[in-house]
């Protein structure tokens, strides 16, 4: 089936679709598990998907028309990963985006907590965020040394801790049809 897209093509751009898992989260909150419309509506016509929510807006074919789908629930259940990756990013969010030096959030590069010069590895529990100037003033000694004790020791992070420090920077777009299965800064009921 071809589908006609009217010259509003940029305000389709606009309408990604929130993916849930089966058990109605996100499949990630950090970076937020979105489709694009594109992926959702294929995501739909081949029964992967069960639609939550829709945009007031249609897309049409010759012969049939669909409100975009905003929110959509996978009818598979896809299991976590039990460990995060160990990358850049992951550090960073582990960390809050923060030097775990002098709390900076500007600048940001990585810091091996025992120096690889002096056998320290790149793993989880030796690499931590930094700011540039307190990774440069720190070089190659040992924190004690350099008067620079992490506030936080790395660690190794589980999925979750990820997910909870995710949610304290939501992106700069939510839409009002997600705000029921996503827990920014939202005041529960008693």
């Amino acid at each position: 089936m071809t589908i006609a897209v009217k010259p509003d093509a940029c305000k389709l751009d606009a309408c990604p679709a929130l993916v849930l898992n089966a058990d109605y989260r996100p499949l990630s909150y950090y970076p937020l598990s979105l489709w694009s419309w594109q992926d959702a509506i294929k995501a739909v016509f081949l029964d992967r998907v069960n639609i939550v929510a829709e945009y007031d807006m249609q897309v049409h074919s010759p012969s049939f028309a669909m409100s975009l789908p905003s929110v959509i629930c996978l009818k598979s259940y896809v299991k976590p990963l039990r460990a995060p990756a160990f990358t850049r990013f992951n550090v960073f969010l582990r960390d809050n985006f923060e030097c775990q030096y002098c709390g900076s959030a500007e600048d940001l590069t990585f810091d091996h907590v025992v120096p690889r010069s002096k056998g320290g590895l790149t793993e989880w529990k030796n690499v931590c965020a930094a700011c540039s100037p307190c990774n440069v003033r720190k070089a190659n000694k040992l924190p004690k040394g350099a008067g620079n004790v992490p506030r936080q020791w790395p660690y190794v992070p589980s999925v979750e801790d990820l997910n909870r420090n995710g949610r304290k920077f939501p992106p700069n777009y939510l839409h009002e049809s997600w705000m029921d299965f996503l827990y920014w800064d939202s005041e529960l009921q008693p």
